[in-house]
């Protein structure tokens, strides 16, 4: 008895990538053309890009059925869109990789035999990089961190390019997340995943979009939507100063009894101590800040992204959002 046709979904995020976006047509085209057993989608969400990408994607579009395009009334981030791309895939597979080729094409008949070997996800693990041995560092030093802070396992070096099954894609649409870190999300489903390693290669075309403060956002999402460390930190770092503060506010006052006439306080202490305080505080401030920036996000509840156009669409925007009393 012949196995059924399976569809694969493939989605590509993208920004100001009009240098990329026809090479990786024709790369996934490609990489789709000896695997008979599948058919496939492509789509590509696009976040308001001002490069002419819009007008390349409506012409790849209009010549080949399998690409389909979401064009997104504004640049909604580098979260929001890429995540919600994925929850309008309905291949019985979903593909995520970036336009830039530094998520190698090949690498999807790899996932695809991880995928029938039973895993509901396959994720491609960066080994080497062609980004500086710095950046390379400090995402590893990163994971590590999260990791120890948090009470799931994020895979290292991860990046989020990998395959997910399509019952991985319809556990995530029920999960009203407004602002999802999405590596987090996964591992924190957890389904055994695949890995897969790669050598990262240089992105081919055009600068990156990434920049301190992208980074930055991603960083501190994974911490606060995944551990309370930091916050209890402040609380046990907080007693333990007072204790020591305490300590020596009687020693100081000891010594000035035992040595009246030869002790003196003096203003350097004073000073010290007086900036070391306040630069603590202003630190734990600002980590109480960002777990309340990542509530406000949560209860806002506005939508991942408003679409502009999809082109080749046959059925409508999926709902993301749970019905009113719906918990699974």
């Amino acid at each position: 008895m012949t196995q059924p046709i399976k569809h694969i979904s493939v989605v590509t995020p993208c920004y100001n990538e009009a240098e990329n976006v026809r090479q990786l047509h024709e790369a996934i085209k490609a990489v789709f053309a000896p695997l008979s057993q599948y058919t496939y989608e492509h789509i590509y969400i696009d976040n308001c890009s001002a490069d002419g990408t819009p007008a390349i994607l409506r012409e790849l579009a209009a010549q080949d059925r399998n690409v389909k395009v979401i064009l997104n009334m504004r640049n909604f981030g580098h979260i929001r869109s890429p995540y919600h791309a994925l929850l309008q895939a309905r291949g019985d597979a979903v593909v995520v990789l970036a336009s830039d080729f530094q998520d190698p094409p090949p690498l999807i008949s790899d996932f695809l035999r991880k995928w029938e070997e039973g895993f509901k996800i396959v994720l491609g693990v960066k080994i080497t990089s062609s980004e500086s041995p710095t950046m390379f560092a400090i995402r590893s030093s990163y994971y590590r961190l999260i990791n120890r802070l948090a009470n799931i396992h994020i895979t290292e070096n991860a990046t989020g390019f990998g395959l997910y099954d399509q019952s991985v894609v319809q556990t995530l649409r029920r999960i009203d997340d407004p602002y999802p870190y999405g590596r987090g999300l996964i591992a924190d489903l957890g389904y055994e995943a695949a890995t897969i390693p790669y050598d990262q290669p240089q992105r081919m075309r055009g600068i990156t979009k990434n920049n301190f403060y992208t980074l930055y956002d991603m960083a501190m999402l994974g911490i606060t939507n995944h551990s309370k460390v930091p916050l209890r930190l402040a609380a046990m770092i907080g007693f333990a100063m007072s204790a020591v503060s305490l300590l020596l506010g009687f020693g100081y006052l000891l010594a000035k009894l035992l040595f009246w006439q030869h002790f003196e306080f003096g203003l350097a202490p004073l000073l010290i101590g007086l900036f070391f305080f306040a630069s603590v505080q202003l630190f734990f401030i600002g980590i109480l800040g960002e777990y309340i920036g990542a509530i406000h996000t949560q209860v806002q509840k506005r939508p991942l992204v408003i679409e502009k156009d999809r082109i080749n669409f046959e059925t409508p925007e999926f709902d993301t959002k749970p019905a009113a009393g719906k918990t699974s």
